[in-house]
């Protein structure tokens, strides 16, 4: 049995699902959340065949010899469930990876899942805030009368979301020694893999005044932002926080932690910023991921003309 996947499997694809776990953890750098995703999409690939072939778990020569139309009757199935484009497209990268894999590893060799056409994905633009309500929101953040060292840890953490561009992953795995109190800040991101910051007047202002006024002791190694019981903050408080101010402020549901971020970025495209440079500030692999940007600003600017232009008035 293979009990990550839940379901028996032949001993040579238990091995090999073994090893590509192993490198996608040592080589790779994924996260446990995208290792789990990963194994667990392959499990229902897995089972789907052995379904497929009257009950008889596949072999890795059978895998080697599946047809583009094996896939394809896969990718129908989860079509037929009811998933989406996205969640289509996920799982097809899982099974690429693992055959990519196996054939660097020599284990086999199959060009058929390289033929497969990627399940068309309409990602949603991102929602940033205002410049005006990122200000307000800030400003709300640190106004909290029963606990005010809470309001400034509040405030420091949306500061450096927004000043800085953070996932909020990022900022609460940020050690106490780590933080932004100089000219610029390194951040481990996704892949493990670093990149430099700039570091605003206001996001180093925050970040102090919350560390002067914390009950707790900081030590060097431990965590930057911590909860009420002196723990590492946990993100789903930084969005019950988030939540409780956009109630306040009457903000839409999208004023979450990740929308300050996307602010950064919209705000930074709208004064003049470089695609490139906010690709490298986001941390963002790939750049059409950071051209979603252009897409929020293009949108604002007709936004403005319609609502100002006299013509535009008159329809």
């Amino acid at each position: 049995m293979a009990p990550s996947l839940g379901f028996s499997a032949k001993p040579d694809v238990q091995d090999a699902l073994a090893h590509w776990r192993r490198w996608m953890e040592s080589e790779k750098a994924v996260s446990r959340h995208t290792l789990s995703a990963y194994t667990a999409d392959m499990g229902e690939f897995l089972r789907f065949l052995t379904e497929f072939r009257g009950g008889s778990p596949p072999s890795l020569n059978d895998l080697g010899d599946l047809k583009a139309a094996d896939f394809r009757a896969w990718m129908s199935r989860l079509a037929m469930d009811g998933l989406v484009g996205a969640s289509r497209a996920r799982k097809l990268a899982s099974v690429r990876n693992l055959f990519r894999w196996l054939d660097r590893s020599g284990r086999l060799h199959n060009p058929a899942v390289a033929t497969l056409a990627t399940p068309k994905v309409k990602r949603p633009a991102p929602r940033p805030l205002t410049e005006i309500d990122a200000d307000r929101l800030l400003e709300e953040a640190e106004r909290d009368r029963e606990e005010p060292w809470i309001g400034k840890r509040d405030r420091a953490l949306f500061t450096l979301l927004y000043g800085c561009g953070l996932r909020i992953s990022e900022a609460l795995g940020l050690a106490r020694k780590d933080a932004p109190l100089g000219d610029t800040l390194r951040v481990t991101g996704k892949g493990r893999k670093d990149r430099m910051i700039p570091v605003l007047p206001a996001v180093t202002d925050a970040v102090r005044a919350y560390i002067e006024s914390c009950p707790f002791t900081l030590t060097p190694d431990g965590p930057l932002f911590v909860g009420t019981r002196g723990g590492r903050l946990n993100a789903g408080i930084a969005q019950h926080q988030m939540q409780k101010l956009r109630a306040l402020m009457g903000m839409p549901d999208s004023a979450t932690p990740h929308a300050l971020r996307h602010s950064f970025a919209t705000h930074l495209l709208a004064d003049g910023g470089d695609l490139r440079a906010i690709q490298d500030l986001l941390g963002h692999a790939s750049l059409s991921t950071t051209q979603r940007y252009t897409d929020v600003e293009n949108e604002q600017l007709m936004n403005v003309y319609r609502n100002a232009h006299p013509r535009a008035r008159k329809g």
